[in-house]
C-alpha cells in the first residue's frame, strides 16, 4: 500500500504576503504546486510565478512546480463567466476533463505529497483546486486534504448543497 499523501490547497485572493507565507510555513507545505492556467496573473504581486518561486525558496525552502494539465482550459473558463457562473456545470465538465486526462496517472505522488494547490480563489468552495483533491483522493489511497484559510469546513457545505439540491 501506498503511502499516505497530504495535500494542501491555498488561494491567494485576500491574503497578504506574511498572511500567505506564514499559512504555507505553520503547515509545513513543501512545495508550492500551481494549477492556474495563467501563472502570471496580477492579483498579488506576490503571487506570479518568477516572484513565487523566488519567495517559496529563500522564504520557506520551499519547491514551485507549474502543472497546467491541472488547469481547465481557457475555454472552460470563457464559458463558466460567460454562462452566470453555473458552478454544477463548470464541477461536472472540469472532473470529466481530469479523467481524460488521467491525471492519477500522469502527476505523481510524490510531486504533490505536502505539496501546496494554489490557486487564485480565496476560498476552495467554488474552486477547481477543491476538485482537483478531491478527485485525486478518489483515485488515490491514503490521501488527507488540508484547505489552508480555509472559513468554513467544505465537506459541511458541500453536504448542504446536495441537500437543497
Amino acid at each position: 500500500m501506498p503511502d499516505p499523501v497530504a495535500i494542501f490547497t491555498i488561494g491567494f485572493t485576500k491574503k497578504t504576503a506574511p498572511q500567505f507565507f506564514e499559512k504555507l510555513r505553520e503547515a509545513g507545505v513543501r512545495r508550492i504546486v500551481d494549477v492556474r492556467l495563467n501563472n502570471t496573473s496580477h492579483l498579488a504581486g506576490f503571487s506570479k510565478m518568477g516572484d513565487l518561486e523566488y519567495f517559496l525558496k529563500n522564504i520557506l525552502h520551499a519547491g514551485y512546480v507549474h502543472l497546467p494539465i491541472l488547469a481547465p482550459t481557457q475555454q472552460m473558463l470563457d464559458t463558466y463567466r460567460k454562462n452566470g457562473r453555473d458552478w454544477a456545470k463548470y464541477e461536472r465538465e472540469f472532473l470529466a476533463l481530469m479523467h481524460i486526462r488521467e491525471i492519477e496517472k500522469n502527476v505523481p505522488r510524490e510531486v504533490v505529497d505536502h505539496g501546496c494547490l494554489l490557486c487564485s480563489e480565496d476560498q476552495p468552495h467554488h474552486c477547481h483546486r477543491r476538485l482537483v483533491a478531491e478527485y485525486l483522493q478518489t483515485k488515490w489511497s491514503g490521501v488527507e486534504i488540508k484547505h489552508l484559510g480555509e472559513k468554513a469546513p467544505t465537506d459541511a457545505l458541500r453536504k448542504k448543497h446536495k441537500m437543497q439540491a
